[in-house]
């Protein structure tokens, strides 16, 4: 059996091993793929395509009829034509909560940055601020304790529910909108939570109906110096409309490690946006959540194999 990686460098740069796939059969390896084309002849007669951000067509499909099996190196698996895939029997297998607790452990790492502002007070220390500073301590940056604040959780799925546990863990009040109400949640409206929260924090996938969900609208209902983070998805929100708030001041600060087209351009107008945190997209990326991962992929082949198929979502 062949088996093609088209993308494997963000999963895996050199520090996981590709050694597992091995048994199925010949792994060809590629760090990126830029075109559809590449794709094509990359994939030739390989039965299985393990994919990142490649996209996975009807045209690169019909081009390569050997494919059995599409893995995605992820859990969203929009890269992929899953209809397509479908109409010619082919599974398509994503990575289901394999990076659940890094991205809540990297929701409150975005957080507490903003809150305490622990790198600008590292960099200000080892630029001699300290050492000449006439006072045994001082602060470039209002801080913020979280204790007794809300945080509100635009989505209630596992990476929600995980987010909700630290923050309990740090006295903050819990609120929750998610498309489905679950009793004994503190499940509220988008306007209340939006309404009644120091902290908003998004964790819902991205359909029709969440795109955007962050706007000059909702903003405009939020409470004034209120933060916002997004680990989730970049067009979740209105990036100009987000940048406008941190400049009026309607917002305290913004933190996003996913934008809206990655990477992220250089006009893009959260870069120059003042208390504006931006990383690229490594929440889901410690060592231990891409082994994971991996370990899924490796996982689903063999369920394949076995005639028993896991993680299909066509």
């Amino acid at each position: 059996m062949k088996i093609v990686i088209l993308d494997g460098y963000a999963l895996n740069p050199g520090d996981l091993s590709w050694d597992a796939l091995k048994k199925f059969g010949t792994v060809s390896y590629y760090d990126r793929t830029p075109t559809e084309a590449e794709a094509i002849e990359r994939i030739g007669d390989a039965e299985i395509v393990l994919t990142n951000k490649v996209p996975i067509t009807d045209s690169l499909l019909t081009a390569c009829p050997s494919i059995r099996l599409v893995c995605v190196l992820a859990t969203g698996y929009n890269v992929v034509d899953c209809a397509a895939a479908r109409a010619r029997n082919i599974p398509v297998c994503n990575v289901p909560s394999y990076s659940t607790e890094a991205v809540a452990q990297f929701t409150f790492a975005l957080l507490l940055e903003l809150c305490n502002q622990v790198g600008l007070h590292n960099q200000s220390v080892h630029a001699g601020e300290w050492t000449s500073c006439p006072d045994f301590c001082y602060w470039k940056a209002p801080l913020m304790e979280l204790s007794g604040k809300t945080l509100g959780i635009i989505g209630y799925g596992r990476i929600g529910k995980a987010v909700a546990k630290i923050a309990a863990a740090m006295g903050m009040k819990v609120l929750t909108h998610s498309r489905t109400q679950r009793p004994g949640e503190s499940h509220v409206s988008l306007d209340e939570l939006l309404a009644s929260s120091d902290v908003v924090t998004l964790h819902c996938p991205l359909f029709p109906e969440t795109q955007g969900i962050i706007n000059a609208e909702t903003i405009s209902k939020m409470k004034d110096g209120a933060i916002l983070i997004n680990t989730s998805r970049g067009p979740l929100i209105d990036e100009k409309a987000v940048a406008d708030a941190l400049s009026s001041g309607k917002l305290r600060g913004a933190a996003v490690d996913v934008v809206s087209k990655e990477p992220i351009p250089g006009d893009s107008p959260l870069l120059t946006a003042p208390n504006c945190i931006i990383t690229p997209h490594i929440a889901w990326a410690p060592l231990e959540t891409r082994q994971r991962l991996l370990d899924c992929v490796v996982s689903n082949i063999q369920g394949f194999i076995n005639d028993h198929p896991q993680n299909v979502v066509n």
